[in-house]
């Protein structure tokens, strides 16, 4: 087999490495000009990779080199690794385009599912959360702009296309978010710190709303116990499922800079995942119940 044979073979061919390309893109916060200049190839080109246009496999090599990954991720033979949050929620953005349904378990909760302000105060977070040394500010504040960015895609995408959510959450991971409040770090002034606590109240009611509300396609439970470290989330589609795998996090104390996510077809990764949450599902407290649960938890904080 030619070695363009390999890439036409590819899981997706060339529409799915450009859209993997673009992702890895994003994470490495380069622009198609950048790239291009690297590669000492036009913008044209470039553009035209990413829109799914035949590409050389000399030419993926060195692409690869230049973003940081391989050729065996831009392909997506195996496993796709991530190691920027914004390359990552890119590879998600792509992923629900496709999607009928999404399974997902964020921490605290599904950003899909966060209120229209939520944005804005995960901007303050992800502000508060930089380092005050050891890192160069003005690069660390635009990887959040462009983190925002990709969100902000993610989130016009599923209110025009409206997947079904299928949104499993820890009431331990809720209690931890509305004890820290909206916070980026822990040294904050006290006044600062009930405010961000408010915020976070504010969030949990609007996540009990949806509760009770039920909008269609929408459905969250309740989980009454310690889950996994890392959030997981599968995507199903016509062509198959996907699932990918991460560290980083939205909530309180947010992390878009620490850690390796990854994105599989593996079926065996995936049946084991769905069957974990379909597990997971069964023992949800849903619906109006949920909903009352969350407002006893938001009660019993208030009164501490």
């Amino acid at each position: 087999m030619s070695k363009i044979e390999k890439v036409r073979g590819a899981a997706g061919g060339f529409y799915e490495i450009g859209q993997r390309l673009k992702a890895y893109r994003l994470g490495a916060g380069l622009s198609p000009e950048e790239v291009a200049e690297r590669l000492g190839v036009s913008r044209a080109a470039m553009y035209r990779i990413e829109a799914g246009h035949v590409v050389k496999i000399e030419t993926l090599e060195r692409l690869a080199h230049v973003l940081g990954t391989s050729v065996a991720s831009l392909l997506g033979v195996g496993v796709e690794y991530y190691a920027r949050a914004t390359g990552y929620f890119e590879r998600m953005r792509q992923l629900e385009m496709e999607s009928e349904k999404v399974i997902a378990h964020f921490e605290p909760f599904s950003y899909l599912l966060t209120s229209p302000s939520y944005t804005d105060h995960l901007r303050q977070m992800l502000i508060e959360a930089i380092p005050k040394q050891g890192i160069n500010r003005s690069m660390a504040l635009k990887e959040v702009e462009n983190c925002l960015a990709v969100l902000a895609g993610r989130k016009e995408n599923a209110s025009v296309r409206r997947p079904s959510i299928v949104s499993i959450v820890s009431l331990s991971e809720l209690q931890r978010f509305v004890s820290l409040g909206m916070v980026g770090r822990l040294d904050l002034p006290a006044k600062v710190k009930a405010e961000r606590v408010e915020l976070a109240r504010q969030e949990l009611k609007h996540l009990a709303e949806l509760m009770d509300d039920e909008p269609m396609g929408v459905q969250i439970g309740l989980v009454e116990e310690t889950l996994p470290g890392v959030t997981f989330q599968i995507f199903q589609s016509p062509s198959g499922a996907r699932l990918a795998v991460s560290p980083f996090r939205l909530g309180e104390l947010p992390n878009i800079r620490n850690g390796i996510a990854t994105v599989t077809e593996s079926p065996e990764a995936v049946q084991f995942y769905t069957q974990f949450a379909d597990d997971l599902w069964r023992r949800a407290i849903k619906g109006t119940r949920g909903a009352a649960l969350l407002r006893q938890m938001l009660k019993r904080s208030k009164r501490n």
